[in-house]
């Protein structure tokens, strides 16, 4: 599980460290910064499928994804008694990630290459990575030591070399997850590629969960939700079937899902009470549909390390909320559950849980911040220095 988790320089988060839970939800106003929040742990993600560069890029590049204000603010500045403006830049280009687990912390700071006649002259680069033991980093803990080219391990009391002149756009995950020589950066590697982030549901009117399809046992549901009756029936065999129905029943009372289909071909049917006959997925209203495939999701049978949820309100009628709560809280007992919402119904619900971390975030001189947390208040972060 993780307990921490860092950013800075990306985009309004100019420096935040935050701590989690087993159970997070994140909310504020419109522009508070939660999808930089969300964006910003997906990128981190991207560290451990090798796509850290060119989820950049995709967003495009790193001068677009960098904070975009004054390096300091000054006392003067926050009373108002001068306008908020920058001044000569002191410190390098900095965009920094990071995370502190059970079992190991991670952290990755990417800048600016050296100048160059190279047509990707403009591709930020790996500067410094690493790997540590505990909640913080301390040189007394460091693991795996990534400066530029160079990655060191540690190796009793001193260090060894692990690797010279790795690529300066592709992480230590990429390059040196080797069980002999570097264990913990495999070990992390995996850890991070076990996280599952769901977002985009499609419940339209072409929606492939509507149309019946070839399936396979899918112990992981896919992202779009294209396997929603493989994923189903999945969990009916190897995972638990008794809180399947009990979800079901809990959202619709009365109702229940089999999973339908001829040969190969596998499709939901959903028996309601007062009807003669099963509706279809292709029957099914957006919403509706939506909330199976959060049941779906939320009961599979290889729970991730970490789940990652945006807005799972959406298309959602509100009466479902309630619901929709007591299915994450009943996930967030078998994984690490991080909810990004703005309904307050959903919010309020989860916020009666014993073990939710509810972060509240605001926006302060274009500075997304956490409400009420002050300078003692966040959990202790160190940086690794170029």
């Amino acid at each position: 599980m993780l307990h921490t988790l860092a950013i800075a320089n990306y985009r309004s988060l100019r420096e935040l460290v935050l701590p989690m839970g087993r159970l997070n939800v994140v909310t504020g106003a419109n522009g508070s910064g939660k999808s930089n929040l969300y964006r910003a742990l997906r990128l981190l993600a991207e560290t451990a499928q090798g796509g850290v560069v060119p989820a950049l890029a995709a967003e495009g590049g790193l001068g677009s994804t960098l904070w975009a204000g004054p390096e300091t603010i000054s006392p003067r500045m926050r009373r108002g008694e001068v306008p908020v403006q920058g001044t000569g830049r002191q410190a390098p280009v900095a965009l920094r990630l990071g995370f502190a687990g059970d079992d190991y912390g991670y952290a990755i700071d990417l800048g600016l290459p050296m100048p160059s006649r190279s047509r990707f002259a403009h591709d930020p680069e790996i500067k410094r990575e690493a790997i540590w033991a505990g909640p913080f980093l301390r040189p007394a803990n460091l693991l795996v030591d990534r400066r530029a080219g160079l990655a060191r391990v540690r190796e009793g009391r001193g260090w060894r070399v692990a690797a010279e002149g790795l690529n300066p756009f592709d992480s230590l995950f990429g390059q040196l997850a080797d069980p002999q020589a570097a264990p913990e950066v495999l070990s992390l590697r995996e850890t991070i590629r076990g996280w599952r982030f769901y977002d985009h549901f499609r419940s339209d009117a072409q929606a492939p969960s509507r149309q019946p399809q070839l399936g396979t046992r899918t112990p992981v549901l896919s992202h779009d939700g294209r396997d929603l009756a493989a994923a189903w029936q999945t969990i009916l065999e190897i995972g638990d079937p008794q809180a399947l129905a009990a979800a079901v029943s809990d959202a619709f009372p009365g109702a229940r899902v089999d999973v339908a289909g001829r040969e190969a071909l596998f499709a939901l049917e959903f028996h309601q009470h007062g009807l003669l006959r099963p509706l279809s997925a292709a029957e099914l209203s957006d919403g509706t549909l939506r909330y199976l495939l959060w049941i779906a999701a939320l009961h599979t049978p290889r729970p991730p390390p970490l789940m990652v949820l945006n807005e799972p309100e959406t298309s959602l009628h509100p009466d479902l909320l309630p619901a929709l709560a007591r299915l994450i809280a009943h996930a967030s007992r078998r994984t690490q559950v991080w909810v990004v919402s703005h309904a307050a119904r959903l919010i309020a619900a989860l916020e009666q849980e014993a073990d939710c971390n509810s972060i509240r975030l605001e926006k302060q001189f274009s500075q997304t911040g956490i409400v009420g947390q002050g300078m003692l208040d966040a959990p202790a972060w160190y940086w690794p220095e170029r």
